[in-house]
């Protein structure tokens, strides 16, 4: 029978979103099949979409999914939702939102838990944009969770990011200066019919102009995405940031998004040996000890590393 990767690329949904699972799961037999997908990878415009909780990301995505639709572009999606800390479960409801889209065979949508993954995202949204990526998907939008300032690793996972924020926050700048501003490609201005959206947009231009002149370009777009206003010129100012109109910028941003994956999964396999190696309880009782003032967290992670230098356990 053929594999999970080979049927995904012969178009069976149902084998993609099985992969897509077991990959989320970190089954070792779907990170096999991840990598003869790799080389055929890299072809996809993936597009991030980050903001506030609230602002409208999903009614974005949903608009700008009806547009690249009408050019008759495949397109995934990659919702990512936030994980309870207490229940480890995830609502995973920007499909309800996106619910038009389910019977076109052109969209596909996965949403993931973040479970437990900093930066906005969760731990398996590559592999899952490489899948899509593999399949033939030319357009990937990979909507983030929406928690504030600091979701910045959409910048490492993106060719091109989109910050949404909404009037109404107070001091809409500092809301989100601290963080997401400076990883803007375009900046949208949603739910523009309330009253300080010119204001917003104002701070916001404020703003980029302190960057500096070296700065890049970042255009500030209003939308009222429940009515579609403003997204036919976000679609243009997005497909502006095409890799093929600046090489160099997109050089750079290649160059970061595979650093970012090699972290993750240095990361991953990094922390996976330790436990191994750090005797009986693995980490979890190094964690014990540390909660128990036995030893501190930073002798505990050089006695780990040590053992994993020399390749042998306690």
């Amino acid at each position: 029978m053929a594999s999970l990767a080979e049927r995904a690329l012969a178009g069976d949904l149902r084998a993609a979103g099985q992969l897509m699972r077991d990959l989320d799961d970190r089954t070792p037999a779907a990170l096999e099949e991840l990598k003869t997908l790799y080389p055929l990878t890299g072809r996809a415009f993936v597009v991030g979409v980050t903001g506030h909780p609230g602002c409208g990301k999903s009614t974005i995505v949903d608009g700008l999914i009806e547009r690249y639709r009408k050019r008759g572009l495949l397109v995934g999606v990659v919702a990512v939702d936030p994980t309870s800390p207490f229940s480890g479960g995830a609502i995973l409801g920007d499909r309800i939102r996106m619910q038009r889209h389910a019977t076109d065979d052109g969209v596909f949508i996965r949403s993931l838990a973040t479970r437990g993954h900093l930066g906005g995202l969760s731990r398996s949204t590559s592999d899952l944009v490489a899948v899509l990526d593999a399949m033939g998907y030319a357009i990937v939008l990979v909507e983030t969770v929406g928690v504030g300032q600091d979701e910045v690793d959409i910048v490492a996972a993106a060719h091109t990011s989109v910050v949404v924020t909404v009037p109404g926050l107070g001091d809409e700048v500092q809301a989100i200066k601290a963080g997401i501003l400076e990883i803007a490609d375009v900046l949208v201005v949603n739910k523009a019919d309330r009253e300080g959206a010119d204001r917003t947009v104002r701070d916001l231009r404020t703003m980029l102009e302190l960057r500096g002149t070296g700065a890049p370009v970042v255009e500030v777009l209003k939308t009222v995405a429940t009515r579609g206003d403003g997204l036919d010129e976000l679609c243009a100012a997005i497909e502006q940031q095409r890799p093929a109109g600046d090489p160099a910028r997109a050089a750079a941003r290649l160059r970061m998004r595979a650093l970012s994956e090699l972290r993750d999964a240095l990361r991953e396999r990094l922390l996976a040996a330790a436990d191994v190696v750090a005797g009986p309880g693995g980490l979890e009782a190094y964690a014990g000890a540390i909660a128990a003032r036995r030893i501190d967290p930073y002798t505990a992670a050089d006695e780990v590393i040590a053992r994993l230098r020399r390749g042998t356990g306690p």
